[in-house]
């Protein structure tokens, strides 16, 4: 006789054999997502990390290029001192050689002296004068008296050399130093090098250099340079 309790209007149900865990977590609905690699296999290895580079230093190299200038600047300057100290000698040498007296005494007219590539020889002062120039055009009128200093120029080295004759300083009795006066040298006219010239090796020049001095002013000494920044050679006026 049938069971009315168990009866199916489909027939007998099959059976199904329980789904492990595996399959199933803890008997809720299987996992059809991703593959659970952590439950059987563990965490995959992550890939190791990259070291940042290190930056190099650079100031290490800018203090030693630093240092290396200041070098260069050193020696470069001594050598500059060495060269102006052997001008002044060679001119103070030749100053004491060429004058009457011993010693410290200062050259004076007529005697050789030296600076560079220059030999010199004051041969005379004319003072007091108004005004110079043969032209009218051209005449110059001093501010106070004209000085004109005669002087030879010989170029002692092997090559052509530049004169100049602004670069001569006319000292007076009270230590004033005066600058040339372009303008009457162009007027007076009677020099070979009256504003800048070469002057070939060997040859000789006559320059001559006006200053424009206070009336009472007494011219008392000249320093002979072969250019702007050489050392000089002084020769006494009076």
């Amino acid at each position: 006789m049938t069971d009315p309790q168990n009866t199916s209007p489909y027939g007998e149900q099959p059976q199904y054999a329980a789904v492990p865990n595996g399959g199933a977590p803890n008997g809720g609905a299987p996992n059809y997502g991703a593959p659970n690699y952590g439950a059987q296999y563990g965490i995959p290895p992550q890939p190791p990390v990259p070291t940042p580079p290190q930056k190099k230093r650079k100031w290490p190299w800018i203090v030693g290029a630093l240092v290396v200038l200041i070098i260069i600047i050193a020696v470069m300057s001594g050598t500059s001192g060495d060269d102006q100290a052997s001008r002044s000698g060679s001119s103070a040498t030749t100053a004491q050689d060429g004058g009457s007296g011993g010693g410290d005494q200062t050259p004076g007219l007529n005697t050789p002296v030296r600076d560079g590539k220059f030999e010199f020889v004051v041969t005379g002062v004319e003072k007091g004068l108004s005004s110079v120039g043969d032209n009218p055009y051209l005449t110059e009128k001093a501010q106070g008296q004209f000085v004109i200093v005669t002087m030879t120029v010989k170029n002692i080295s092997d090559k052509a050399y530049s004169f100049s004759p602004t670069d001569q300083k006319l000292f007076d009795a009270q230590g004033r130093s005066f600058e040339p006066s372009t303008s009457a040298q162009i007027a007076l006219g009677d020099s070979d090098i009256p504003v800048w010239d070469n002057i070939n090796p060997g040859n000789t020049v006559t320059a001559k250099v006006v200053y424009d001095m206070p009336a009472d002013a007494q011219p008392a000494s000249i320093e002979l340079h072969d250019s702007l920044f050489s050392g000089g050679a002084k020769v006494a006026l009076s």
